[in-house]
């Protein structure tokens, strides 16, 4: 099914005029059926796409997470449709690139703080566009004043889900606005627990059980021992104190969700903060990492454990209710590795997280549909998170409005191979003044701030090492073409980027910048 055809989907299902006025959850929602799919969608947060031992990583076992691929199909070029959590995130729960309605910067607390760390400081000041907006001095008043995070104008997975008759709930980092209106209880989730913001500490350096080794942008301010401001857990808007592992007590809050509703049809996100940083983990994961003597190391394979773990935990819960044929779950990560912070690789694939280069935008994706998707396939044309919507919205029967273009495709025909095109011909990416295309197997990078022009061949160079602008002018006019005009469909962006999230060459030297 191509991207466009979701305009002709059905609206029996859906009373479509209220909800494209911003208030499709005050519609009253149609009764689902149990024999419609249950639908799960889990997110890491900064997982590279080699970091799980599906996809090669020898250091640690992931066989709860590796399992959904082995039961369903493993996607090999999988991306991303931003290098940053929140505008990857906003694209996952609207189906549609996110520029198209200006949420293409990263989506900012509204109890931000100052950065105070001497040597991020200065790295920011070096930077021409942090520079300019210090020399400036940015009326951060106005700034805060803006309604950031996903417009009411658009429809959010949980929105449709539950217009379809579906229960519904959101566990773990929403990080797509936090305002008045755009919090997940607002927008369509029965059920929310979770940190709205960035993510949040896992847990307090001062239990003896936790060791914590990294210490960067965001746990400097928090000191490690406490929630406060963004980063504290909420449940439905109140503040829940926690002192458990926050991993575990995502995958325990998703596994009660699931009990809670397994009699009707429900849709559940779990999108889980790991393995962002803070590097913290439990000690009894950490004694279990004999693959590396390096301590940081250790906890960050550690998280990862972990978060297959609560995976594991989602997964048994369906089995042992008799739930898993009859339910959907897709497995991915918001953008590539974070390799600035030296504990892990996207090697061989260049850069990583903040860049536009493969490191950065390609990640793993894994889905298990038994009644459709035979187990064992792979699947290696280029796909993207906007099919997760794509895929969900179909299997699940979920209407569509037809007055906005949705941008990714259900997957089920490709992975089957009754439709053996490629799903996308052409994918993008944009944030601000570094771009990207990729078309069949070419992809152009463009960093206008930098006057770079890259283009390399996929196909033979997936690691982005060989340079072909040279000999290929024609190649790169047609990818700026193919740029341009999806650029003219997009918004201008929402919100500015206050805090410069350097994508390109300044990421990939190294530097760190608050995300």
């Amino acid at each position: 099914m191509s991207k466009y055809s979701f305009h002709k989907l059905s609206m029996s299902l859906l009373c479509i005029v209220p909800a494209l006025m911003g208030q499709a959850q005050q519609t009253q929602p149609a009764k689902a059926t149990k024999t419609r799919p249950n639908v799960i969608i889990i997110y890491a947060d900064d997982l590279g796409w080699n970091q799980l031992s599906t996809y090669g990583n020898k250091k640690v076992q992931t066989p709860n997470i590796d399992a959904i691929g082995n039961g369903g199909v493993k996607f090999t070029q999988a991306y991303a449709t931003a290098p940053i959590c929140s505008p990857s995130r906003v694209g996952l729960l609207t189906g549609r690139y996110q520029q198209r309605f200006g949420a293409e910067f990263l989506v900012p607390e509204l109890q931000s703080v100052a950065v105070t760390d001497p040597e991020l400081i200065e790295k920011i000041r070096v930077d021409a566009v942090a520079r300019k907006a210090v020399a400036e001095k940015v009326d951060t008043a106005g700034y805060k004043a803006l309604r950031k995070g996903i417009p009411e104008s658009e429809l959010l997975i949980g929105q449709l889900f539950k217009q379809a008759g579906y229960a519904t709930g959101a566990i773990g980092k929403w990080h797509v606005g936090e305002a008045d209106g755009l919090q997940p209880w607002k927008r369509g989730f029965d059920y929310y627990y979770g940190t709205l913001t960035w993510g949040t500490i896992y847990a307090s350096v001062q239990d003896p059980n936790i060791l914590t080794k990294s210490y960067h942008f965001h746990t400097a301010q928090s000191k490690l021992t406490r929630r406060e401001g963004s980063i504290q857990i909420t449940r439905n808007g109140q503040i829940v104190e926690e002192t458990a592992y926050i991993t575990d007590r995502i995958g325990e809050e998703a596994v009660g969700f699931i009990d809670q509703h397994k009699q009707d049809p429900f849709f559940l996100y779990v999108p889980f903060n790991a393995p962002h940083d803070p590097f913290q983990a439990k000690k009894a994961d950490f004694d279990k990492i004999t693959s590396t003597t390096d301590t940081t190391e250790r906890i960050y394979l550690a998280m990862i454990a972990s978060l297959d773990e609560a995976v594991g935990r989602i997964v048994n819960k369906l089995k042992q209710e008799g739930l898993e044929e009859n339910t959907i779950i897709f497995f991915g990560s918001d953008n590539g590795g974070a390799s600035y912070t030296n504990q892990m690789s996207n090697a061989p694939l260049k850069g990583g997280k903040l860049s536009h280069f493969e490191g950065g935008i390609r990640v793993p994706l894994l889905a298990k549909y038994p009644a459709k998707i035979k187990a064992g396939a792979t699947y290696d044309y280029p796909v993207s998170n906007l099919d997760i919507f794509a895929t969900a919205v179909q299997a699940a029967g979920v209407s569509l409005p037809a007055d906005r273009i949705y941008d990714g495709v259900d997957l089920v025909p490709y992975v089957n191979k009754a439709n053996t095109a490629r799903p996308h011909e052409t994918l993008y990416w944009r944030n601000g003044y570094s771009k990207a295309v990729r078309k069949g197997d070419w992809k152009l990078y463009i960093n206008e701030r930098n006057n770079k022009v890259l283009l390399y061949d996929l196909a033979s160079d997936p690691g982005e090492q060989h340079d072909q602008s040279a000999a290929n002018p024609a190649k790169i006019k047609e990818l700026q073409t193919a740029l341009k005009q999806w650029e003219k469909q997009l918004a201008k962006p929402r919100w500015p980027s206050l805090r410069s999230e350097v994508i390109g060459e300044l990421a990939d030297a190294g530097y760190y910048f608050p995300i």
